[in-house]
């Protein structure tokens, strides 16, 4: 049987300095196979890659996030992350992208750069990107449209059904999280109900969006069983041909025999 594939964690967020090795110990007694680790700054890139290549199921990304846009106009930076990215543990770039969420978010401007910036590393080392868009969801596909990306996912995804339908047109996959257990989540579902199953993507962004009935608490990859029987149940679907699905999508995408 095959097992739960986590297309998106943190393993390198502080949350898990005190008790990694026993949470590690216990996602894999739970059922998960497979971990894609991902960076949001040259540091946790670092450490993401250290992680994967000292733990066989796990996998990283390197990139930074939205949050920490002007550090990816430093092309001292970049070159360090292109050298993390030709390792083989490293399986995509990212993540990164477009967050206009909050007011003190770097500039709008500055954030447009880098992620074109990403987007250039990604096609150059012929890796996925792993894209964060929030509240930015136009820009974040106008983006992609002038600098076209040779494979990528929209990773937690919270935009409409009819932008989901033109970022699978557009070739990328789609990654949903504990959001789709939640009382409030019908937008979520509908958009999951659009994609086709062969761009399905299970994540738990841990440490954070942790599903019913876990909201709230930190998040790990064993809690994936909560998230993938709902996409199940939604797709009509047994749990085990949802994990199936979603791990060979993902198998597919970051190039894991």
């Amino acid at each position: 049987m095959e097992k739960i594939f986590d297309s998106h964690s943190h393993y390198n967020d502080k949350s898990f300095r005190g008790d990694l090795d026993r949470v590690l110990r216990h996602i894999q007694r739970e059922g998960v196979g497979y971990a894609v680790n991902v960076g949001y700054d040259l540091e946790s890139s670092k450490q993401a890659l250290e992680m994967a290549r000292a733990n066989d199921f796990m996998y990283c990304a390197v990139g930074i996030h939205p949050d920490s846009a002007p550090d990816a106009l430093d092309d001292g930076v970049m070159n360090e992350l292109r050298i993390l990215a030709q390792n083989e543990k490293t399986v995509a770039i990212g993540e990164s992208g477009l967050d206009y969420h909050y007011d003190d978010s770097p500039d709008r401007e500055i954030q447009k750069l880098a992620f074109i910036r990403h987007i250039e590393l990604a096609n150059e080392v012929g890796k996925p990107l792993i894209i964060h868009t929030r509240d930015a969801m136009k820009d974040t596909i106008d983006i992609l449209t002038r600098h076209p990306l040779n494979s990528g996912v929209i990773h937690c995804y919270s935009g409409s059904r009819e932008s989901a339908k033109q970022l699978v047109n557009m070739g990328f996959y789609i990654g949903f999280t504990g959001v789709i257990t939640f009382k409030n989540a019908r937008r979520a579902l509908e958009s999951m109900k659009v994609v086709p199953k062969d761009r399905l993507l299970i994540e738990t962004d841990c440490p954070y969006m942790a599903p019913e009935p876990f909201r709230g608490k930190r998040c790990d990859s064993s809690l994936l069983n909560y998230t993938i029987q709902k996409m199940a149940d939604e797709l009509n679907m047994t749990k085990e041909e949802a994990i199936e699905m979603t791990a060979e999508n993902a198998k597919r995408l970051f190039k894991i025999k």
